[in-house]
């Protein structure tokens, strides 16, 4: 039997690295990059903290989605809750209890390893990684965080995971986040909740460092 498929760390010489924006939430550098011998091209990339994201499934496997506007797309999107790692030092499980507590007023006490993928590997560092929330408690009204900005107004659906399911693959919903983490819970019930990983299994692809602040050279 063949072992399984799996992507493999890999690198390749970077001649140089120059900054050419930096932003308050990703920089853009450009890597001069050796991709063969004598062979070097260069590649812009977005230098992103990366993000969790959470399917939170009630005791009817009810996913909860929220709309929430994206300018860049140009649409209102329905998604899970989800939220960048941008606070130092914050492990990836404590920042998507924290996102469902801040952005849908919920607390879970069953967290599992839905599904780990990066959003756009030609272009950007994000590595994403989507947990299954189960178990839910409501937060009580006095405890809430208070939302403000464009996270203030964002109403919320509970919809069938089988619904849910089908408005993927209609061409219904788009966000990244909705089409991976649904397509991935819906099969993960179906093999029996078998490819279930622990909530705190390692994750290399995870950012370790802001690239424009590291010579590659070095």
């Amino acid at each position: 039997m063949s072992a399984p498929l799996a992507d493999e760390p890999a690198r390749r010489t970077v001649r140089e690295r120059r900054l050419v924006h930096r932003g308050p939430i990703w920089d853009v550098v450009a890597d001069d990059v050796e991709l063969n011998p004598g062979v070097v091209v260069t590649r812009e990339v977005i230098d992103h903290p990366g993000a969790v994201a959470i399917v939170a499934l009630d005791p009817d496997d009810r996913v909860l989605l929220q709309r929430q506007y994206r300018h860049p797309a140009g649409l209102e999107m329905w998604e899970p809750p989800a939220g960048l790692l941008d606070v130092v030092g914050e492990d990836a499980l404590t920042a998507a209890q924290r996102e469902l507590y801040e952005e849908a007023d919920l607390r879970a006490t069953r967290w599992d390893l839905l599904v780990d993928y990066s959003t756009t590997p030609g272009g950007s560092t994000e590595a994403l990684r989507v947990f299954l929330a189960r178990d839910l408690v409501e937060v009580p009204a006095a405890e809430r965080f208070e939302r403000e900005h464009e996270e203030a107004g964002m109403p919320a659906r509970w919809l069938p995971l089988e619904e849910a399911v089908d408005a993927v693959l209609t061409g219904g919903l788009h966000n990244p986040n909705t089409v991976v983490g649904v397509l991935a819970a819906a099969q993960a019930r179906a093999r029996g909740w078998s490819t279930l990983r622990p909530a705190e299994t390692p994750w290399p692809q995870r950012r370790r460092y802001v690239m424009a602040d590291v010579d590659p050279r070095a």
